[in-house]
């Protein structure tokens, strides 16, 4: 759809984004910080807050070994396709195997809100159209915004982690620090030399 298509939006119309970032192969942290930093170094993308990790157990049909998620704040002048192809070649540079979206997976990205977009095509459906039922994206997102309300149900997001948590089984909890705060990265310089690749491939 055209309002998904195109690279850049004018400075003055910056989108807000909620971006949900797991992992659950390998270095679980180690990936979820390439990727956390890959995002910091792109040009035309801000990140303003991020959760702590939480440690999550796998949602979906089969078994896969548990998830740590996190969810982060940002801002972007990239359309919704264009920040998509930089969420994928990021997933691609730190390895994650090609396959459906119920395989394992080194890093997963997804763009959860886009401002307020909606629009939906063969690559992207924006809101996520499970964001009001994933206790591990909730979790976090009650973190960062408690008071942010879901586009489908009007929900605060803290209303609706509630609600999830009363009803699930699975267990989520979170596990440290954030990965990034308000004045800056925890990063080493091997994590970033590894963040910088992907944009300079």
């Amino acid at each position: 759809m055209t309002e998904l298509a195109g690279h850049l939006v004018p400075p003055s119309h910056a989108e807000q984004l909620v971006l949900g970032l797991g992992s659950n192969l390998g270095d679980r942290l180690q990936y979820l910080r390439q990727g956390l930093f890959a995002l910091l170094l792109h040009p035309e993308i801000r990140v303003t807050a991020c959760s702590r990790v939480w440690d999550t157990q796998y949602v979906g049909p089969g078994t896969q070994d548990p998830y740590l998620n996190l969810v982060c704040l940002a801002q972007t002048r990239l359309a919704p396709l264009a920040l998509l192809a930089v969420c994928q070649s990021i997933e691609q540079r730190l390895g994650r195997p090609p396959g459906g979206h119920w395989q394992p997976r080194t890093l997963d990205i997804d763009i959860l809100l886009f401002g307020e977009r909606r629009g939906a095509d063969d690559l992207l459906v924006l809101p996520h159209p499970r964001l009001g039922e994933r206790g591990f994206v909730l979790g976090p997102l009650a973190e960062l915004a408690p008071d942010l309300r879901l586009p489908d149900s009007g929900e605060t997001a803290a209303a609706a982690w509630a609600r999830i948590r009363a009803a699930e089984d699975s267990w989520l909890q979170p596990v440290g620090e954030p990965l990034v705060g308000l004045t800056g990265t925890v990063g080493n310089e091997e994590e970033w030399c590894a963040a910088l690749a992907v944009h300079c491939r």
